[in-house]
C-alpha cells in the first residue's frame, strides 16, 4: 500500500475514531440525565405521602391560625428522621409563613401553587417538580397537602424530599458512579468500535484504493492500467469511468503520435518542395550571372522563364500552407450566396482547357442546362473545383482525359471531376484528404497533397461530403453536392 493511501485511510480512521468520541460523551451524558430523573421520581413515589402525615401533626389556634411552635417541633422531629428533607408552611397564597431548613435561610418569599396543586389534585404517578426556596430558578420533587380546619383551608405543607445537602452528597456519589461507569463503558465501547471500524474501513476502501493505486501508475507511464473490480457496487461506475477516460486519453496520445509523425513527414515534404524551386532559381540566376555575357537573347529568355515559373510554384505553395492554416484555426467563414454552378463550371473549364492542351490532355464538360442556382460560398466552391482540376491534371498523363459533370440529384447539385490517370491504391482511398498525406512511398512525386486536404475543409464548412471512387489503371472520380437555393428557401 503506497503512502498517500496510508494517509487516506488513517484520516478515515480518525474521522471514525473522532465520531465514536463523541457518541461516547453523549451517551454518558444522556446516561447522567435519565438517571438523574429516574432517582428524582423514585424518591417522589416514596417520600410523597409524607406530607400527608405532617398534616395529622397541625395543632390550629383557636383564633384560626396555624400553631407555628407546634408545627416547629413537627418539622424538627421529622427531620431528625428524615434530614434530606425540607419543610414549609405555606399560607392559602404560596408564601411562606415559616420553614425548617438547615444551615442557610432561604431566598424565596413564596412558593408557585399550581405544581402545589397538581400534586395534591392531580396523578401522583406522573413526577411534578416545584420551587426550592433556597436556590431560585431550581425545581425539585416535593410532597405537599392541604392543612385543613373545620373545612376551611389554612395553608399548604411543602416538603421538599431531596435537600441541599443531600443533594451535594448524592451529586458526589452519582458523580462518581456516572464517571466509573462513563470511563469502562467509553472505553471498553472505544477499543470494540474502533477495531471492528478500522477493519470495516479497511474493507470499505479496499476498491477506493485500488483505484487509487490505479490512477498513480497510470500518471507515472503506466497507460496500460486499469481498475477491474470483482463486485458491482458503488464504486463500479467510478471504476468504469476511469476506464473509458483512460482509453481516451491513451487514444489521444497515440493520435497525437502519429499527427507527430505525419507533421514531421510534412515538414520534409513541404522542404523539398520549397527547396526543389529555391534550388532551380539560385542555378539559373547564377547560371545568367557568370555566362551573362555569353548568353544569346533566346538562353537568356529560356533561363528567365524557368525561374519565372519556379517562382509560381513556390508561391502557391505557401498560398496553399496559409491558406489550409486559416482553415484549421477557422478563421474563414463561408459567405454563402444563390449562383448558377454551371456558370462557375464553364469559366473553371475554359481557364485548364488551354493547359490542358499544352499537357495533350482532352477535357469535356457536361451540365445540363435546366441546373438549379446552388446557395454556397462562390469563391469557396471555385478553389474547390480548381484544387480538384489541379489534382486531375497532375496525375492524368498525355493522351488522357478530365471530365467536369454536373448533375441534379434531389434537391442538390452535383459536381463530379474525373480523370482517366493512374488511379489510387484502395488502402490509400481512406486517407488521401488528411493534411499530413500525400502517396504511397516509392509514388511519383507531384505536390504536398494540401490541394484535396483544403477541398474537403471547404467542404466541411458548407456541410457537405467529398467522395472519391477511383481503380488502379482505370482513373479517379471525385464528387460532392451542394444544395439547391430552392432548397434552402423552403427549408427556412
Amino acid at each position: 500500500m503506497s503512502k498517500s493511501n496510508n494517509l487516506f485511510y488513517w484520516k478515515i480512521s480518525g474521522v471514525f475514531l473522532l465520531l465514536l468520541s463523541v457518541l461516547g460523551v453523549g451517551y454518558v451524558m444522556i446516561t447522567s440525565f435519565v438517571a438523574e430523573r429516574y432517582h428524582q421520581e423514585v424518591n417522589q413515589r416514596l417520600y410523597g405521602t409524607i406530607a400527608d402525615s405532617t398534616t395529622n401533626n397541625v395543632k390550629i389556634l383557636p383564633s384560626g391560625e396555624v400553631d407555628k411552635a407546634s408545627l416547629q417541633d413537627v418539622m424538627h422531629s421529622m427531620m431528625v428522621i428524615n434530614p434530606s428533607v425540607e419543610v414549609y408552611l405555606l399560607d392559602t397564597k404560596g408564601d411562606i409563613i415559616t420553614y425548617v431548613a438547615p444551615h442557610k435561610k432561604i431566598k424565596l418569599k413564596s412558593v408557585d401553587l399550581e405544581p402545589v396543586l397538581s400534586f395534591i389534585d392531580g396523578d401522583r404517578e406522573k413526577m411534578i417538580v416545584g420551587d426550592d426556596p433556597r436556590h431560585p430558578g431550581d425545581r425539585k420533587v416535593f410532597s405537599a397537602a392541604k392543612i385543613i380546619d373545620q373545612d376551611e383551608l389554612k395553608g399548604y405543607v411543602y416538603i421538599i424530599l431531596a435537600s441541599e445537602e443531600q443533594a451535594a452528597v448524592t451529586d458526589n456519589l452519582f458523580g462518581s458512579y456516572i464517571l466509573k461507569l462513563g470511563t469502562w463503558f467509553f472505553f471498553l465501547a472505544l477499543g470494540l468500535a474502533l477495531l471492528v471500524g478500522l477493519l470495516a474501513i479497511w474493507y470499505l476502501t479496499r476498491n477506493l484504493r485500488r483505484i487509487i493505486d490505479t490512477v498513480r501508475r497510470f500518471k507515472e507511464g503506466d497507460y496500460e492500467a486499469r481498475v477491474f473490480l470483482k463486485r458491482q457496487g458503488e464504486l463500479s461506475s467510478l471504476a468504469d469511468n476511469y476506464n473509458a477516460m483512460a482509453d481516451t486519453i491513451v487514444a489521444n496520445i497515440e493520435e497525437l503520435q502519429g499527427v507527430e509523425k505525419l507533421r514531421r513527414e510534412l515538414i520534409a515534404n513541404v522542404s523539398h518542395d520549397l527547396r526543389t524551386p529555391l534550388a532551380i532559381m539560385q542555378g539559373y540566376v547564377e547560371t545568367l550571372l557568370i555566362k551573362e555575357d555569353n548568353l544569346s537573347v533566346e538562353e537568356r529568355r529560356k533561363y528567365l522563364n524557368t525561374i519565372l515559373n519556379s517562382n509560381e510554384k513556390l508561391a502557391k505553395l505557401i498560398a496553399q500552407l496559409f491558406e489550409y492554416s486559416k482553415l484549421e484555426a477557422k478563421q474563414l467563414e463561408p459567405k454563402k450566396e444563390p449562383f448558377f454552378i454551371s456558370e462557375l463550371a464553364q469559366d473553371v473549364f475554359f481557364k485548364y482547357q488551354i493547359l490542358a492542351k499544352e499537357q495533350g490532355i482532352a477535357m469535356d464538360l457536361v451540365c445540363p442546362p435546366d441546373l438549379p442556382m446552388v446557395f454556397a460560398d462562390l469563391g469557396m466552391v471555385e478553389r474547390v473545383v480548381q484544387n480538384l482540376m489541379d489534382n486531375a491534371l497532375k496525375f492524368t498523363p498525355e493522351g488522357g482525359k478530365v471530365t467536369i459533370e454536373l448533375n441534379s440529384v434531389g434537391g442538390n447539385v452535383e459536381v463530379k471531376i474525373a480523370d482517366t490517370g493512374p488511379g489510387i491504391p484502395e488502402e490509400e482511398q481512406s486517407y488521401i484528404f488528411e493534411r499530413y498525406r500525400q502517396m504511397a512511398p516509392g509514388a511519383e512525386k507531384k505536390g504536398t497533397g494540401l490541394g484535396l486536404a483544403i477541398a474537403k475543409k471547404m467542404l466541411d464548412l458548407h456541410d457537405a461530403t467529398i467522395q472519391v471512387q477511383s481503380r488502379l489503371n482505370e482513373g479517379t472520380v471525385f464528387w460532392f453536392q451542394l444544395p439547391s437555393h430552392q432548397q434552402m428557401a423552403f427549408a427556412n
